[in-house]
């Protein structure tokens, strides 16, 4: 299991991984150690039977202001060439962390507060479920500074909100509110500063408290079908559905059911 690095806590609130970005002193833009950090992180959720959901936020009132060059270019106080190491083994490494190469298979809840622009506008694409304080502020700035958001966002965001908000964001490069980007579709709930967190920490209670097994094929099947036609997608889906029916933890959540008690799931 992870532990984290010095810009990246792990920590376990029952069932739920909670990935907590650590910079604030730079608005938790991303370096080196934390895109270690968060790939360690997904790969202990997919790995790890006990995690049921994972939850990523940051801390200091922020969430992440995207890529930090320097950090980038010069590691990390902690173990610095190590981690430079892992990138040249593994030269997606940094895509995967910022979940453009990786889907994790447990559900993935952003909590947000305020910036989430640039890189973490494109980490956000690559989560499930989003929260995200009244204060936050979303965005892909790229284009202002005559770069190109390369994390996915000309793929992603226009599969995921309509497409003439797609592209006033990624063309214009301007700053949308929470309560506009709430209603574009970018992210699902709007709440009190500060309370983004405990939003995503009930959702996930939710999810946890659900069959693990059915809970990670529902997703599978979202997204496998995401491109397909609705003929080929309805057959794919039974792929995914009809295994899950036979399960002890299908028969374990039927028979908790007619017996009126919280039902125990095993994986099984």
């Amino acid at each position: 299991m992870t532990s984290g690095t010095e810009h990246l806590i792990v920590e376990r609130v029952g069932a739920t991984l909670v990935l907590t970005l650590n910079r604030p002193e730079a608005r938790n833009a991303l370096s080196l150690p934390m895109l270690v950090g968060l790939y360690d992180g997904w790969i202990e959720a997919d790995q790890d039977d006990a995690v049921r959901s994972v939850v990523l936020t940051g801390v200091g009132g922020a969430f992440c202001a995207g890529m930090d060059l320097k950090a980038l270019a010069g590691g990390g106080r902690l173990d610095g060439q190590q981690l430079r190491d892992r990138l040249e083994a593994d030269p997606d490494l940094h895509w995967k962390a910022m979940l453009r190469h990786h889907r994790p298979r447990k559900p993935v809840i952003a909590a947000v507060e305020g910036p989430c622009v640039a890189g973490g506008t494109e980490i956000l694409q690559g989560t499930d479920i989003r929260v995200a304080g009244r204060g936050a502020t979303f965005g892909l700035f790229e284009v202002r500074r005559g770069l190109f958001p390369i994390g996915g966002s000309t793929v992603r965001l226009a599969r995921q909100v309509p497409r003439t908000h797609a592209l006033e964001m990624l063309l214009t490069g301007r700053p949308y509110p929470a309560e506009e980007a709430a209603r574009i579709g970018l992210i699902g709930h709007v709440v009190p500063d500060g309370t983004a967190l405990e939003k995503a920490l009930e959702i996930a209670g939710l999810i946890n408290a659900n069959g693990p097994l059915a809970v990670e094929a529902v997703k599978a099947s979202v997204y496998e079908t995401a491109e397909m036609t609705e003929a080929d997608g309805l057959r794919s889906e039974l792929t995914r559905g009809w295994p899950i029916f036979d399960t002890a933890d299908a028969k374990e959540g039927s028979k908790a059911f007619a017996e009126k008690r919280p039902p125990v799931y095993r994986r099984t």
